[in-house]
């Protein structure tokens, strides 16, 4: 499944180059504030459930009913993006999203805690798949691993910034009358309303509209995008049920259901399992956090020009998947510090990588009328795993008193996800055979 190597013209070079530094800066901004209203719950909780009296069942119940709320949107959300258009539907999207994540520093009790999750993952729904079919919009499938990495990088880095950030905010505990949990939460949902707005002003809608590309560049991307669509079957049917029926839209969101789920069932409660496996203080699992942000950033890139040059994502994926399960299974049977630690930056390095190279692909496997909501059905039931396993993770952490059999769970999870990547891209070699 190499590609082969082409010949790039002027226009190509040129236009693509003014794309990325036009759209992917925004947009990894906008996607850091993302995962951090998405994610700094786990920051909290080191304080929080202990000032509200949270089990870990509760706390894992509310941190995935995000996506329970996530999902159940998903598609609807897609679909008035496609209507209204990418830049102001992503827009509100953002503004929304920022006002629910800092009032979750008004929740007391475990219902609120619900309510609160499950409002803020139906405010985001529609968000990541909306900016793949956005960048599909733009980017060539040759030049698409690099433009998504280069905005999914925003993962990782985030989690520098609240590893960075988290132990100078709690311990803010006190200031104004304000536990530093609640801090935490108001200082990093807020920034989330501003990008939006920058958004609305600054994102281009597509290539025709803009007056920075030359008429050459933009009839290169509209011819290069066409001819990918000609290597596509078009699909019998583009509708909600249509896309729930299309096999290729199935093996990637199951797939993603067990990839997605363990990237997010981890990074959720990372905080706590590192202060119990690492004997770190809140702020140094902090910094550890942030290293890992910084290898997973690396790694990110890394194989987001790797895929391109390739044009191998679903291999590279299970590969990753694969060290992936291999670091968790080391987080769960360390009998040391340094292994522990070890083993939580293999997770950091491969995890958000995983997921890139998946959703890159997205694009590459889905014909162009069926792109907006296939991306949303396959996000839509990666997102329940995203749901279910924080769930069974804090059951079976109350259940054992150990978070060993949550990990080993994981580890089989991932397996699962590895052998579902190599059947999709099974499936795909299969539809590009000469026929």
């Amino acid at each position: 499944m190499t590609r082969s190597v082409t010949t790039i013209p002027d226009e190509g070079r040129s236009a693509m180059r003014k794309a990325q530094w036009r759209i992917v800066p925004l947009v990894a901004l906008g996607y850091l504030c993302a995962y951090m209203d998405r994610v700094n719950v786990g920051f909290a909780a080191v304080r929080m459930n202990a000032d509200l009296g949270f089990s870990a069942t509760v706390y894992g119940l509310g941190a995935g009913l995000f996506f329970l709320g996530y999902a159940l949107f998903e598609i609807p959300s897609n679909l008035v993006a496609v209507r209204q258009g990418p830049r102001r539907w992503l827009a509100r999207i953002m503004i929304s999203w920022g006002i629910v994540s800092a009032a979750m520093m008004l929740v007391r009790t475990p219902m609120q805690f619900y309510a609160m999750r499950f409002l803020l993952g139906a405010a985001e729904a529609g968000f990541w798949p909306g900016l793949i079919y956005y960048f599909a919009m733009w980017f060539p499938v040759s030049h698409r691993g690099r433009a998504v990495s280069r905005f999914y990088v925003a993962s990782p880095l985030a989690s520098l910034v609240m590893g960075a950030m988290a132990g100078a905010l709690l311990a803010l505990d006190g200031m104004a009358g304000l536990r530093g949990w609640q801090w935490l939460l108001l200082v990093q949902g807020l920034p989330s309303v501003a990008v939006g707005f920058a958004f609305l002003r600054l994102l281009p809608d597509k290539p025709q509209t803009v007056d920075w590309l030359t008429q050459g560049e933009k009839a290169w991307i509209a011819g290069e995008l066409a001819r990918e669509a000609e290597t596509l079957d078009a699909p019998p049917g583009h509708d909600v049920l249509a896309a729930l029926r299309n096999p290729r839209v199935l093996g990637l969101a199951a797939t993603g259901f067990f990839s997605s789920g363990v990237m997010t069932t981890l990074s959720l409660s990372a905080p706590l399992v590192l202060l119990g496996a690492t004997g770190l203080d809140a702020t140094r699992v902090g910094y550890l956090v942030s290293v890992g942000g910084v290898i997973g950033a690396v790694t990110m890139i890394a194989a987001g020009d790797w895929s391109d040059w390739r044009g191998d994502r679903f291999l590279n994926a299970f590969w990753m998947i694969l060290a992936m399960a291999g670091a968790l299974l080391m987080l769960a049977l360390a009998r040391s510090h340094a292994v522990a630690i070890v083993g939580y930056l293999g997770f950091a390095a491969t995890c958000f990588t995983v997921n890139m190279l998946l959703s890159s692909g997205w694009a590459d496997v889905m014909h162009p009328r069926e792109r907006a909501v296939g991306a949303a059905a396959i996000n839509m039931i990666a997102n329940l795993g995203g749901f279910a396993m924080p769930y069974a993770w804090g059951a079976m952490r109350d259940a054992t008193g150990a978070f060993t059999t949550g990990l080993v769970g994981l580890t089989f999870a991932s397996l699962v996800a590895a052998t579902l990547a190599l059947v999709v891209r099974r499936s795909h070699a299969a539809q590009q055979a000469p026929r």
